[in-house]
């Protein structure tokens, strides 16, 4: 199941194991949501989804647990251990969807809950994103379905990981009007050179993007540069004609575009930006390794001098202390 509802999920874990960050209920959301979206799973999707879920449930906020047994509360096909796990009742004759137990009123609370600042909130979404996770999210993305992305970038907006800043407005809107310039003449070079330079992009990741035959990629491009939704649109025509003749694509990725967060987009730009650096540091690893075995062999293996301290031959004196001729 790991590949077919939630791809690049065991790196995630890996990242959510780290001291800091905390990204297990966003992967229990997204898990849950892929898989109410079938109405039948075969017995190895569903043994993998109560594997996966129940090492999360238990580990995850009351919020987000309460959240995951709504939603498979009304979902009749729900595996019984997760159904035990979050205390759901099973179906009873005459209802079509398993009934949740009455959920206990909180106690009353001594004082009220006084709601995060903005500059706070901010302070919360200031994980830096290690290289390694940045290339995980990467190929998680690109690998994944149209409905997958869709949800990959609406959980985004919730994880604790530092998006990146804002483009310059002026800059931004001068690579606006030179992306749908290139984009009406159906200029790939200058289209791609363009998004590379704007959105601060290495060559090959800008490529990617423009590529890319499903459109998700550049609907997230074109919000980072806070692109207007009918500009994009017009991009989407004359630009990607394999999507321009499609009326249920160009509406699709312009839903997609109007609901995409800022916060998402510039989370997944620090993520194709912080990729490079995963890939550059595996490129020169080998290298580096040798270099410094090779200096621990140098350091080790120092020519000695050819004549060692007290190997001299001794000279012999005689008993007037002169030597002996």
């Amino acid at each position: 199941m790991t590949k077919s509802l939630f791809p690049g999920f065991d790196g995630l874990m890996n990242l959510s194991r780290r001291e800091g960050v905390d990204v297990r209920p966003t992967l229990l959301r997204v898990l849950t949501d892929l898989y109410v979206q079938a109405s039948t799973h075969s017995d190895d999707e569903q043994r993998q989804f109560v594997e996966l879920a129940t090492r999360l449930i238990d580990q995850v906020d009351d919020a987000t647990r309460a959240a995951v047994k709504a939603r498979l509360a009304i979902y009749p096909s729900t595996p019984a251990p997760i159904m035990q796990k979050l205390g759901l009742s099973a179906a009873q004759e005459g209802r079509r969807v398993p009934l949740a137990r009455e959920i206990p009123a909180p106690p009353p609370a001594l004082s009220p809950v006084r709601t995060p600042s903005e500059a706070e909130q901010r302070m919360a979404s200031n994980m830096a994103m290690q290289p390694t996770d940045a290339a995980e999210i990467h190929d998680m993305f690109f690998r994944a379905g149209a409905s997958e992305r869709a949800l990959i970038l609406h959980n985004l907006a919730q994880t604790p990981l530092k998006a990146a800043p804002r483009i310059p407005t002026v800059r931004a809107k001068r690579a606006i009007q030179i992306l749908e310039m290139a984009a009406i003449a159906r200029d790939v070079e200058n289209f791609t050179l363009e998004l590379s330079d704007s959105l601060i992009l290495p060559a090959r990741v800008a490529a990617q993007i423009v590529d890319d035959a499903s459109g998700e990629a550049l609907a997230v491009a074109a919000r980072a540069l806070d692109m207007p939704s009918p500009v994009f649109q017009r991009i989407l025509l004359f630009f990607k004609p394999e999507i321009g003749n499609s009326v249920t694509d160009v509406y699709r990725l312009s839903r997609l575009f109007d609901r995409l967060s800022d916060r998402s987009a510039l989370v997944m730009l620090a993520a194709w930006r912080g990729s490079t650096l995963a890939v550059t540091r595996a490129k020169y690893q080998p290298s580096l390794h040798d270099s410094e075995r090779q200096r621990a062999r140098g350091a080790s293996s120092q020519s000695r001098p050819g004549v060692q301290p007290g190997s001299a031959p001794a000279v012999r004196t005689g008993s007037g202390g002169s030597a002996d001729r």
